[in-house]
């Protein structure tokens, strides 16, 4: 029987353990999770703090019902003895491995800024970062009148317009001329941004603040923001410590190659705190990726990692934008197609390499995602008129029809749902949308998918798969 320890609980963690024992039960898998919380979806955290989701309906499945699992919540892991193929942890218990699993993940980037921290580095009471439930909960236990929102980036941006639409003053900081500026163009977030601003969040773009006193923010150039409460939202950095304290190589995360195999042949690593190829994506699909690859590896299979395809959502009242792969690419390196509308805060850009996707930023086109993320997904070559395809009019045969799209393409990135999934829950009684929905978790993320599932659900219903043999 191989022991295969992993440290951490998040959704990488859940992911691997729950794919190992699937491709192999003689493995004893042993979770310690630092959290007391049993294992919950990240990506929702957002929706949980608008008020949309309850925090329950972020968990994912009981590991715990799995035969040789084993799961530890409230345990920390504070040295590994590589030596001795041992974990030991806070309360004292030593766990033997035959394989060891670093997702240890991230924690908040909290700025230095006078008054946000205490002389021991933790954020002081009217603080708080937006990492975990139990920061959902500080919120919502007593739901202040104005916040402010420290970071402009997807995290940010979408706290701030939870909390505003719960009726919450929300003034977000953010130093940059516009919002997402690591993932947009400067068009396309200037159009993002009116819209967002449009929506009640008051903006405080190419602002730094410089302290936090008495309820206040203080702002460079004399500014202030009155704040119950202050989100921080500033980025996050590898959870990497235990990592190099063993002696195991670590840059700016835990370092891995293609096995997810770090400097130590026995211990693997994924999720936020590793770094592969000089890369830390951050982004829960492919965290999923990786947890996909790490259980073929650690069960003898082939697989390898060779990085992902990056794709950002974020759908949520008036706003529907996907920012795909390589989305600030100039002329000088693609062929750039745009559509812009600002008035109606819509906007959209195509960057090509030859006849492929390279990236996109699609701000108000709905109807053009499903369509570009495949194209981006396979590499297949777009059609002959990309502006009609910017405006949704000539999505490819694959995205069009559920009968041609891929068993694994993936229908729900917030839980990694592909259509073989969907075709298996369906083939095991789930009828309807929201039957679906129960067994897969599909649609129950940022929503975005709910069309496809539709459609999905609706073929599935009359073209009878498991007779043709189409899915």
């Amino acid at each position: 029987m191989t022991r295969t320890v992993i440290v951490g609980n998040g959704p990488a963690a859940h992911r691997l353990a729950e794919r190992v024992r699937a491709r192999d039960t003689a493995h004893s898998v042993t979770v310690l999770g630092e959290e007391p919380e049993p294992a919950y979806n990240r990506v929702l955290l957002s929706a949980v703090l608008a008020g949309s989701l309850p925090p329950e309906a972020a968990r994912l499945a009981d590991l715990g019902e799995l035969a040789g699992v084993d799961v530890r919540t409230g345990v920390r892991a504070c040295a590994i003895d590589r030596e001795q193929q041992v974990v030991r942890t806070e309360d004292g218990d030593a766990h033997d491995y035959d394989q060891l699993v670093l997702a240890t993940g991230a924690r908040p980037a909290v700025p230095a800024l006078p008054g946000l921290t205490g002389p021991d580095g933790d954020l002081v009471d009217g603080a708080v970062p937006l990492r975990t439930l139990e920061d959902c909960r500080r919120v919502e236990k007593d739901l202040p009148d104005r916040v402010a929102v420290l970071g402009g980036g997807l995290v940010g941006l979408e706290a701030a317009r939870g909390l505003a639409g719960r009726g919450v003053r929300v003034d977000l900081v953010h130093p940059a001329e516009h919002l997402l500026d690591r993932q947009l163009d400067t068009a396309s977030g200037r159009v993002l941004s009116a819209v967002v601003k449009h929506s009640g969040v008051r903006l405080h773009l190419c602002q730094r603040a410089n302290a936090y006193r008495s309820g206040r923010l203080h702002l460079d150039g004399g500014g202030e923001v009155d704040a119950d409460l202050v989100l921080v939202a500033t980025g996050v950095r590898p959870n990497a410590e235990i990592a190099a304290r063993s002696g195991i190589q670590v840059d700016r995360g835990v370092v891995v190659d293609d096995e997810l195999r770090t400097s130590d042949p026995r211990v693997h690593a994924l999720g936020d705190c590793a770094e592969h190829r000089g890369q830390l994506p951050g982004l829960i699909g492919p965290a999923w990726e990786q947890a996909e690859v790490l259980a073929d590896v650690l069960t003898g299979g082939p697989a390898r990692y060779r990085g992902s395809k990056p794709i950002t959502r974020l759908k949520d009242r008036d706003i529907d934008l996907a920012v795909l792969g390589e989305s600030r690419l100039g002329e000088a390196e693609a062929d750039v197609v745009t559509l812009a509308d600002p008035s109606r805060g819509r906007y959209a850009r195509l960057a090509l390499r030859g006849e492929a996707v390279a990236g996109a930023v699609l701000l108000g086109f709905p109807e053009a995602v499903g369509g570009i993320s495949q194209l981006y997904d396979s590499g297949a070559p777009v059609p002959a008129d990309p502006l009609a395809l910017l405006a949704g009019r000539a999505e490819p045969a694959a995205a069009t029809s559920p009968a041609q799209a891929p068993e694994e393409a993936v229908v729900c990135r917030c839980n990694s749902v592909t259509k073989k999934d969907l075709v298996a829950a369906w083939r095991d009684g789930a009828r309807d949308v929201p039957a679906l929905a129960a067994a897969t978790r599909a649609s129950t993320g940022c929503g975005g998918c709910s069309d496809a599932v539709g459609q999905l659900c609706t073929w599935l219903g009359s073209a009878e798969p498991e007779k043709e043999g189409a899915a």
